[in-house]
């Protein structure tokens, strides 16, 4: 009697977003559980620390240091929250074995790499929100206060003449440039999130990740000023050129993404320029999540 032959099983490697987003959820669930938004207690001190310190300024003086000192340090935590996160997602699922477990199930890698950076990116995303709603009603109040006294002060002023008033304050409170600002902010983080992913494939150990992803963070914030020395400069050899024309080509100018210089200012953003930049940190995002793929597909476990 002939004997059918068993057909092996079958494996799907058809893309899936269930797994995506399970991976990506788990990982979420995975940092809040390491306690990472502690960092948050620390921001709430900045903003009502400033809030205090301001008091004595002019309100035009004091909305300025207010947004200077809590979207800077938005983007510091965003950015420290994007590195510490990621550097460690990979050594502690290799560690905890749970990495085997999921390649095993079978998981494609890139679903792996996709569902562990959307899993930072929602962390990113729900720190930042957080940050900005404390920014938000810091502002809020500290405009209340300013139009308080500027009524006590008014006395019998005219009342178009207390509407005006009240409505240059508010002008300088919540500015058009927020939100792109705040945008920036997180896509910038999100950036640094891939490159950090891209480095602990090939890295031995989180130290390194962490020590390297920082190397490239300044590398991105510096190489502008680089470049336009180089390519500026008439004694700037060829070599030298075409150097930081693949630095230029691999980095990312982060720099691009510091927009709290011109909120500050009360400077408008271009929207152009704005979506320019936020296509750019896009595209490097995806680049940088792809080049972890291959390196990580060859990769042995």
């Amino acid at each position: 009697m002939n004997s059918t032959p068993i057909p092996a099983r079958t494996v799907h490697k058809t893309f899936s977003f269930t797994r995506v987003g399970t991976i990506a959820e788990n990982t979420l669930l995975e940092l809040v559980r390491l306690k990472v938004f502690y960092f948050l207690l620390l921001f709430a001190l900045l903003i009502i620390g400033c809030s205090a310190f301001v008091m004595n300024l002019t309100f035009h003086e004091q909305f300025q240091m207010l947004k200077d000192v809590a979207l800077g340090s938005m983007s510091i935590f965003t950015w420290l929250l994007a590195v510490l996160s990621t550097a460690m997602l990979l050594p502690k699922d290799i560690e905890d074995r749970t990495l085997y477990s999921i390649l095993a199930k079978p998981v494609p890698r890139f679903e792996y790499l996709l569902g562990k950076l959307l899993g930072v990116l929602l962390l990113l995303l729900v720190a930042t929100v957080l940050m900005s709603a404390m920014f938000a009603a810091a502002l809020y109040l500290r405009q209340e206060t300013v139009i308080a006294a500027t009524l006590r002060e008014a006395g019998n002023a005219p009342p178009e003449q207390v509407r005006e008033a009240i409505r240059v304050v508010k002008s300088q409170t919540f500015t058009d440039s927020l939100l792109p600002g705040i945008i920036a902010i997180y896509l910038k983080a999100a950036l640094c999130a891939s490159i950090t992913l891209f480095i602990s494939t090939f890295a031995t150990s989180w130290i390194f990740t962490i020590l390297i992803s920082v190397m490239v963070y300044f590398i991105g914030h510096i190489q502008s000023t680089a470049r336009e020395y180089w390519l500026a400069s008439g004694n700037g050899s060829q070599i030298a050129k075409i150097f930081m024309f693949f630095v230029t080509l691999i980095f990312p100018d982060l720099q691009l993404f510091n927009l709290v210089d011109d909120i500050v200012a009360g400077n408008a953003i271009h929207m152009e320029m704005f979506w320019k930049t936020a296509g750019l940190g896009i595209s490097y995002s995806c680049v940088y999540l792809l080049a972890a793929y291959f390196v990580f597909a060859s990769k042995e476990l």
